[in-house]
């Protein structure tokens, strides 16, 4: 082995053993993509492909959440971008899985944070549906669109059907703006006050409509901007 490689391996094993001492706390932006590359390049020095990617998108969630074709666009495989861009989804999926218990009850005051990280790594805009029982436990939970303006494009019926298979009393939907602010559109209330007049016809009642962007979020109900909340429908 050349002395280049010998430097190499024991860089990355430094680096290893740097994680295991201190986790992430102590590590730069860079070192973590770095080590994240490390599964796709066995033998390239990765921190300046790290360096490159961060100049290009500016931070670390931005390169994980950069669209596969734009990664291409920067320099790496095909196979490389699908992993990074995997990173966001997993992370998505594992605080679902940590967090999901069907005998949780579901505080009103606290719906906005139960939605945030279901929006992890979603780059387009998704609509998303929860049902829940007389007590607030979660019955269902998915998104039922996906694409532009989905907050005021809302699938009405397909929602009243779910709530009715799922046998809901109270059910919240939520919406993220992927490239925005989390303010709702006068079309996000009308949409809202449909959904409410629907539900309301088959029994069921809609506790909170939440508009999402990055880690921030506007509760409709909270906020007052909605009809629907204000009357208590």
């Amino acid at each position: 082995m050349s002395d280049d490689l010998n430097t190499h391996e024991g860089h990355r094993e430094r680096m290893r053993k740097r994680y295991l001492a201190t986790g992430f706390d102590s590590f730069e932006d860079h070192e973590i993509l770095e080590m994240i590359l490390y599964n796709c390049y066995s033998r390239i020095n990765t921190n300046d492909i790290a360096h490159r990617l961060l100049d290009n998108f500016g931070s670390l969630s931005a390169v994980l959440e950069a669209p596969v074709d734009s990664l291409k666009a920067a320099g790496i495989s095909e196979r490389v971008a699908v992993y990074l861009r995997m990173i966001p989804d997993i992370a998505r999926v594992y605080l679902d899985d940590r967090n999901n218990s069907q005998e949780k009850i579901i505080s009103l005051d606290t719906i906005g944070d139960y939605f945030v990280h279901k929006f992890i790594g979603r780059v387009e805009e998704n609509l998303i549906l929860l049902l829940m029982d007389a007590k607030c436990k979660e019955l269902f939970c998915g998104v039922v669109a996906t694409g532009t303006a989905c907050g005021s494009d809302v699938p009405i019926r397909h929602i009243v059907d779910l709530a009715m298979r799922y046998n809901a009393t109270n059910a919240a939907i939520a919406h993220n703006h992927p490239s925005g602010v989390a303010l709702p559109s006068k079309n996000d209330i009308k949409a809202t006050d449909i959904l409410n007049s629907t539900l309301s016809l088959v029994g069921v009642r809609l506790v909170d409509h939440i508009i999402v962007a990055d880690n921030e979020y506007i509760s409709l109900r909270e906020s007052a901007l909605c009809s629907t909340f204000l009357t208590g429908e």
